[in-house]
């Protein structure tokens, strides 16, 4: 068992030290979400499963807090009203339970981060495909192939693996990196 545990940590080690090649990307991203935020637009993100939390997550972080007591930052993830999902998949189907929020909740100028390890989740393609129309910049979270996803947005991070964990594992990293630069460069 022991050397089950030190090989998940080798291979998580392993992951993020090849993610050090995205450090211009990540640059990019922390830019655009500064800008947003200079601008007075506010952050929405999205994601399924564990992308969801992550979604969670990083947006907790701008509302609350990351490392500094400061003024509270404008993000909500789609993936906390129940309600509304379960409505929109109720009445139209999964497939639209962040589109239909995007096109309530998603002005010109603000960032979408949309999260899906595979790069394929049609709701999430879809809802970032909506948040473009809307004059959103999307940013997406992936795995190494990017997916369709990628196809869609202005900015791709894309983890270099194809273990689910281990790119949830960078993807929340990632996330915390950019909730420092946010809160170093406003605060």
């Amino acid at each position: 068992m022991k050397q089950k545990i030190l090989n998940i940590l080798d291979e998580s080690i392993s992951i993020k030290e090849k993610s050090k090649l995205l450090v211009d990307v990540i640059e990019n991203i922390a830019q655009e979400v500064i800008k947003c935020y200079k601008n007075g637009n506010k952050v929405v993100l999205f994601g399924n499963g564990g992308s969801a939390a992550d979604a969670q997550h990083i947006s907790t972080e701008f509302v609350s807090r990351f490392e500094k007591e400061r003024k509270s930052l404008f993000a909500v993830a789609l993936t906390t009203n129940t309600s509304a999902i379960t409505a929109i998949g109720n009445d139209y189907s999964f497939d639209k339970v962040f589109t239909r929020q995007v096109e309530a909740f998603v002005q010109k100028g603000d960032v979408v981060i949309a999260i899906s390890t595979s790069g394929n989740s049609k709701n999430v393609i879809d809802a970032a495909e909506q948040s473009k129309k809307q004059g959103a910049v999307i940013i997406g979270f992936a795995g190494a192939s990017g997916g369709k996803l990628k196809d869609v947005c202005n900015i791709t991070l894309k983890v270099p693996s194809e273990n689910t964990a281990r790119i949830q594992e960078v993807h929340i990293t990632v996330g915390h990196i950019i909730c420092k630069l946010v809160e170093d460069e406003l605060f």
